[in-house]
């Protein structure tokens, strides 16, 4: 039996199991997932649709939550649809292509979505820091194209992943015990020399996203510095209170993705079913959150929301 699952073979399928030991329950975990999901593509539709149509919403500010909101349904997409036909329907087969598919799309929308948070972070930098030069420092074409940059670095830096991948020979074992695939999981079950796909997946995570992390925390170091400078209460409160909403959501996406990244690595005494979950929560938490933290916290894209919602019914009523 050991002989025969270290036999290289050429699997036109990939099994995924779901979420280990907890298999009778998939159902009662899926309405949960579903929930967030749903919610989450509704929350993201709606900031795209009310940016979109209105034009007092044009500005740098608004545009980047388009673009985190482009990256949370491309996450999330990649994502869940599988894993709730996995509980639902326990349709569990995943072609090849298909696996590096999803690796790529779900690897590259985090990659991207990282890149918006930094730029995000130096908005706010701007807004608070150097408050006169704002409009000519960050305008719509200018954050347009630091957009299409973060996308180019995404897909140029996750492309060899599922390109090195594809030339692995694999074991007869094509079980992966998750519920979409991982770039760690599906490396685990190549019978080849796998040591450039796990030293390449490392160095992004700490040197792409760490330097990210980085780039954020200075940006806030400074505006918290920016901060404790002014002297007017008022001003001081105004100055928090623009921050709050990127705050909430550098917490609620890079808490849960570091977790995950590092638990997959070296967090061998956690259990799988625990690891997964969380894993999950990733894709399903920050797409569902974001658009009602930007919601609640920023007045005018709220009003705006309200408004569109309020016109709706009344036209209905009448």
């Amino acid at each position: 039996m050991a002989a025969s699952n270290l036999t290289p073979s050429d699997p036109a399928t990939f099994i995924l199991t779901g979420i280990p030991s907890l298999e009778a329950a998939h159902i009662w975990i899926s309405i949960p997932f579903s929930m967030f999901y749903i919610i989450g593509l509704l929350g993201n539709f709606m900031v795209l649709c009310v940016v979109g149509k209105e034009q007092t919403l044009h500005k740098p500010m608004y545009l980047l939550l388009c673009m985190l909101a482009l990256t949370d349904i491309t996450m999330s997409t990649s994502v869940v649809p599988k894993a709730l036909c996995i509980f639902w329907f326990n349709l569990k087969d995943i072609t090849v292509g298909g696996c590096l598919t999803q690796l790529f799309f779900l690897h590259a929308g985090s990659m991207t979505h990282s890149a918006v948070l930094v730029t995000m972070a130096f908005d706010r930098y701007v807004a608070i820091c150097n408050p006169l030069r704002y409009a000519t420092i960050l305008t719509n074409t200018r954050i347009a194209k630091l957009g299409l940059v973060g996308l180019t670095r995404a897909v140029l830096i996750i492309l060899p992943i599922p390109l090195l991948l594809s030339r692995q020979p694999f074991c007869d074992n094509h079980i992966i015990p998750h519920t979409y695939c991982e770039h760690m999981a599906v490396s685990k079950m190549s019978c080849g020399d796998t040591i450039v796909n796990r030293t390449y997946g490392l160095v992004i995570t700490f040197v792409v996203i760490g330097l990210d992390l980085t780039l954020i925390a200075l940006s806030y170091g400074l505006i918290t510095r920016a901060v404790l400078r002014i002297s007017s209460r008022k001003a001081h409160q105004k100055a928090l209170n623009t921050c709050t909403a990127h705050i909430c959501v550098m917490l609620t996406s890079c808490t849960p993705f570091l977790f995950t990244t590092l638990t997959h690595r070296f967090g061998h005494g956690i259990p799988p079913h625990v690891h997964i979950i969380l894993a999950n929560l990733y894709f399903l938490l920050p797409p569902m959150l974001n658009p009602i933290i930007y919601g609640v916290k920023t007045k005018e894209l709220r009003d705006k929301v309200v408004g569109r919602y309020n016109c709706r019914m009344w036209s209905w009523g009448h």
